[in-house]
């Protein structure tokens, strides 16, 4: 039997798993663009596919239309262990809502921050000394489409430590407003075509030309890390405010499987091997994925293969933030990320934009 599933299109997100149906996987993969994995209706994609790499904020959405099949029906109890476990950070946590799992952390990554080593020597550890760098130019932030509210958020975790949305709590106002003033700060010296980019496009900018040095927080991606790059980008911890937590809001992607899906033993073992130690750290990496098990993140030979991609920035996603997943979120996603990116233009007081979103949220909800 042959499945259909969705996933996105980069290398990271789909190079791995077409090669997987190459050699005999059960199922075929179609994909979407960065835009349409991170906003499309799940419910719709749900009654095209029986398999969709998903981001976890969309699981409020996906239980209100009960589209998703909890993986406790599919998987034995010893199994979602072991790939609990070994799943680095909260990324198999970040898809468990209502006591079940609804997904399984293929792929990992959090903000970090990008550098391109040969172009700065200051390589800035706190925000504080990415303001200064920034004034001096050459830094740069992705503030299209949700990035804008990842990296307020980001900047939120690491002013207010400990920091979890995921399971409903939210920011103080008094945090909200400081990690504004300091997003607008560094915002303010952004050239304006590099941030109306995605962490795709900005990433790939960074690699093929000498204009910036320095990108604070974009979502990691390991591809842009390859030694054999002429340009390559090292990728380091998440900048902090005082006290050495690097703030970061969790993205990565997990497989889901949909209601519609009838589930064989072929396509269940198929699963269990992408999660597999062995997958993550030697298939996954090996065909530009981004493993979702520790084992990999601290594997030498995959650290090796990507200028310590893995290891220069675990710490960030071991402490990164998972963010609401309530029904309605991914329009409050949208709405407020357009907002922000206005506010920062016309530069608005932090206290206003920090009701505003809070306002924003709290009407989402309802």
């Amino acid at each position: 039997m042959k499945y259909h599933g969705l996933t996105w299109d980069h290398p990271r997100g789909y190079n791995a798993l077409a090669e997987a149906e190459s050699r005999g996987g059960p199922v075929h993969w179609d994909v979407q663009p960065l835009e349409g994995f991170e906003s499309a209706p799940i419910a719709e994609l749900c009654k095209r596919y029986d398999l969709v790499v998903m981001d976890h904020p969309h699981l409020g959405e996906a239980l209100a239309t009960d589209c998703l099949q909890p993986l406790e029906n599919l998987l034995s109890p010893r199994d979602i262990d072991k790939i609990a476990n070994g799943a680095v950070g909260p990324s198999f946590t970040s898809y468990q809502m209502r006591g079940k799992t609804w997904a399984l952390p293929l792929d990992a990554a959090t903000q970090v921050m990008a550098i391109r080593s040969d172009l700065t020597e200051d390589v800035p550890t706190t925000w504080n000394e990415v303001v200064k760098l920034a004034s001096a130019g050459k830094v740069a932030l992705p503030l299209a489409g949700p990035h804008v509210l990842m990296c307020l958020w980001s900047i939120t975790a690491a002013v207010a430590p400990g920091l979890h949305m995921g399971d409903g709590r939210w920011p103080e106002l008094k945090d909200l407003e400081t990690a504004f003033e300091i997003l607008a700060e560094v915002a303010a010296s952004n050239p304006s075509e590099l941030g109306a980019m995605n962490p795709i496009g900005i990433l790939g900018h960074m690699v093929k030309h000498d204009d910036i040095a320095v990108i604070p927080l974009v979502y990691g991606y390991v591809n842009y890390a390859d030694p054999a790059l002429e340009k390559p980008v090292s990728f380091v911890d998440a900048p902090h405010v005082s006290d050495g937590y690097p703030g970061s809001i969790i993205g990565g992607t997990g497989i889901a499987v949909s209601a519609r899906a009838e589930v064989s033993d072929a396509l269940r073992d198929h699963l269990l091997w992408l999660l597999s130690p062995e997958a993550q750290t030697g298939f996954i990496p090996a065909h530009d994925g981004q493993p979702g098990l520790e084992c990999a993140w601290l594997d030498d030979e995959v650290n090796q293969g990507s200028g310590d991609f893995y290891r220069n920035t675990i710490k960030t996603l071991r402490q990164s933030t998972v963010r609401p997943r309530h029904n309605g979120y991914i329009a409050f996603q949208t709405r407020v990320s357009a907002y922000l990116r206005d506010a920062l233009t016309q530069r608005e007081n932090g206290t206003t934009v920090a009701q505003t979103v809070t306002e924003m949220y709290h009407a989402s909800r309802a």
